[in-house]
């Protein structure tokens, strides 16, 4: 399937997503949350597909915002139907059951932001900004923003960051604990696809429990978690991988897991 405004690459397990409008800086648009919705759609039915790695094109931004003429236009209904529709689009990535890898490589301000924050991982060029500017504008974060931040970098730092609208320099994110990595800009994706290669080398079926598990921490206590982390410990133990990679261990070999 081809797309309006996203690129997409499939090769050796890892399909990488591209926000491709570089003249808007990849700014997001009704057509790019719907073409986001499509292709996630798209992967979740690939069964070759194991890894993401997600992208702008260009070096300046991987998604500067929203497009503020789409904005400009929203009344009070049209505004709650336009957050539900992106929230819905940034919850299917962050829940999605297989790894999100966001390869920040410039600007992710508002909707930018939000998207980083909706994927498992997020690696960052040495010149990204983060922000969640939205009251410059006179609204606040509608993706997803106020409640992913929060949880993800503690609610103090959030409302500091939503409220005055300060960006985030790529070394900061690294420090709070925004993004994993920092990279020269001309390295970012490489290095996000080396980590998609290494996961991709991995058991799939543990791969997506273990994220099931770690998903599981903002939703249930720590027994309930253990309680969860116990059960899929178990399912794991009666796969072929399972096997497989003990014996590989054993053998001293390198395991060769068929998923199953």
């Amino acid at each position: 399937m081809s797309y309006q405004t996203l690129l997409l690459d499939v090769k050796d397990n890892i399909a990488v997503v591209t926000l491709n409008r570089p003249d808007k800086l990849n700014a997001l648009n009704a057509q790019t949350i719907n073409d986001l919705d499509l292709v996630f759609d798209e992967l979740k039915e690939n069964e070759n597909v194991y890894v993401i790695v997600l992208t702008g094109s260009g070096e300046k931004a991987f998604v500067a915002g929203a497009d503020i003429k789409e904005l400009n236009k929203l009344d009070t209904i049209s505004a709650k139907e336009f957050a539900e529709k992106g929230q819905a689009v940034f919850s299917k990535i962050e829940k999605f059951d297989k790894p999100v890898i966001a390869a920040v490589n410039g600007f992710a301000l508002g909707g930018g932001c939000e998207l980083a924050l909706a994927c498992h991982i997020r690696l960052a060029s040495d010149n990204a900004k983060f922000g969640q500017p939205e009251v410059n504008l006179g609204i606040i974060p509608g993706y997803g923003g106020t409640q992913r931040l929060a949880r993800l970098i503690n609610s103090g730092r959030a409302m500091e960051y939503i409220l005055t609208a300060d960006m985030i320099s790529a070394d900061e994110a690294y420090r709070i604990g925004l993004v994993n990595k920092v990279y020269p800009q001309s390295e970012l994706l490489d290095k996000a696809t080396e980590m998609a290669k290494k996961i991709t080398g991995k058991g799939q079926q543990a791969i997506r429990l273990a994220m099931k598990a770690v998903k599981a921490v903002d939703e249930m206590s720590l027994k309930e978690g253990q309680n969860l982390e116990a059960s899929l410990f178990a399912l794991c133990c009666g796969t072929e991988d399972f096997k497989e990679g003990t014996s590989a261990f054993l053998e001293k070999r390198k395991p060769e897991f068929k998923n199953k």
